[in-house]
């Protein structure tokens, strides 16, 4: 009736992240991510489930990429992502043999930008690291691989080639996210592709008459069909969100695109959990809750006590998640999903087809079918 009893003892030396995790995270957000972490290593981390990590805000700088990241991604605990092109863009700089610096964020910003450096809060770096990065993008990008259209997921793996192909060249230890992914085939989408400098290259390369393209209708489908595939298997699909945003969205987006605009069978994924610092009552999409985005289809109803809410800083949670993970939860074999994507949509596809919304077969609507003319409505003068 009551719950569990808390049951404080003395913080000792030697603690491991579980201990402290287990026995000492007792209430309010403390409790909410030591209910993740609980949910994540004894419920999410199993060969049945499917489980999508999103990224926003500036984590990669901070180095968590490498740090956290990384690590779940070798441990086969990341199936697939949705990032912010940010976050992939900025993993990069260290790849390349850049360093970035932390201070205080209490600084002359006017004597940063005469001086040609820049800062993200508390963290510096030399503009011409940016610099160097673009180029190094501009040169990869105009590869012949990339001169076609085709998915974030496509072209960051190959991207992911080219970066870690440069860490071995360099001898350096340091891992990408990006490199990380495509050694284990984990996809990484972008949601808003164009909002990044990673987009702003290949919007530049385009007015020079290269090719690359960005199929955004294909990260529709693609992520789309890593959730159906999961479930329509007889598995299960968690989602683990890092901030909120663009990111958020697409990945809890596939849900009601199975179900609303597919009409195909289906419930919602099956675990969620999220790290944010978004308040709910402002009605914005990152600090919405599970229960509202049940009512959206998108969080299967059944499902809601595996969800979770913590609201605490995404720095923070990150480090104590993926230490708890990786002390507490079995690794698992990559599901290698980047090379399955042609054949998940396929199922997907046909599964659209059997099913289909109602309507679907119907003929195009005209503006005629809704009574306007040249004059307007009714052919009266508009």
């Amino acid at each position: 009736m009551y719950g569990r009893k808390l049951d404080p003892h003395p913080i000792t030396p030697g603690l491991s992240v579980r201990e402290l995790v287990d026995d000492h995270f007792f209430a309010y957000n403390a409790a909410r991510l030591r209910e993740a972490c609980q949910i994540l290593a004894r419920k999410v981390i199993q060969p049945d489930v499917t489980l999508g990590v999103t990224l926003s805000g500036a984590l990669t700088p901070t180095g968590l990429g490498y740090s956290a990241l990384v690590p779940l991604i070798d441990a086969g605990m990341i199936d697939w992502i949705v990032s912010t092109g940010a976050n992939l863009y900025h993993d990069i700089h260290r790849s390349l043999g850049f360093e970035l610096y932390n201070t205080t964020p209490n600084v002359d910003d006017i004597a940063l930008r005469e001086r040609h450096i820049i800062r993200i809060y508390d963290i510096l770096f030399e503009q011409d690291v940016l610099l160097k990065s673009d180029a190094f993008l501009y040169r990869v990008f105009r590869s012949e691989e990339f001169q076609r259209k085709m998915s974030t997921a496509e072209m960051h793996y190959q991207l992911g080639k080219y970066v870690r192909a440069r860490e071995k060249a360099l001898g350096i230890t340091y891992r990408s996210v990006l490199g990380a992914a495509y050694e284990a085939g984990v996809p990484i989408y972008t949601s808003s592709p164009g909002d990044s400098t990673i987009g702003m290259n290949v919007a530049a390369l385009r007015m020079r008459g290269w090719k690359l393209e960005i199929d955004v209708e294909a990260d529709v489908n693609e992520t789309t069909a890593i959730v159906y595939d999961a479930k329509s298997s007889g598995g299960k699909s968690a989602v683990l969100i890092f901030g909120g945003g663009s990111p958020k969205n697409f990945i809890l987006q596939t849900e009601p695109q199975i179900q609303e605009v597919m009409g195909i069978p289906e419930k919602g994924h099956d675990y969620f959990i999220q790290i944010t610092d978004a308040r709910v009552d402002t009605g914005g999409l990152s600090g919405a809750t599970p229960s509202e985005a049940m009512t959206w289809g998108k969080v299967d109803p059944d499902q809601l006590p595996d969800t979770v809410v913590c609201y605490t800083d995404s720095t923070i949670a990150m480090p104590i998640i993926a230490a708890y993970l990786l002390e507490t939860a079995q690794s698992r074999p990559h599901k290698r999903l980047y090379e399955r994507r042609a054949e998940m949509v396929e199922k997907l596809h046909q599964a659209y087809l059997a099913h289909g919304p109602l309507g679907a077969q119907d003929e195009p609507l005209t503006i005629e079918d809704e009574g306007v003319t040249e004059g307007g409505p009714g052919g009266r003068p508009a």
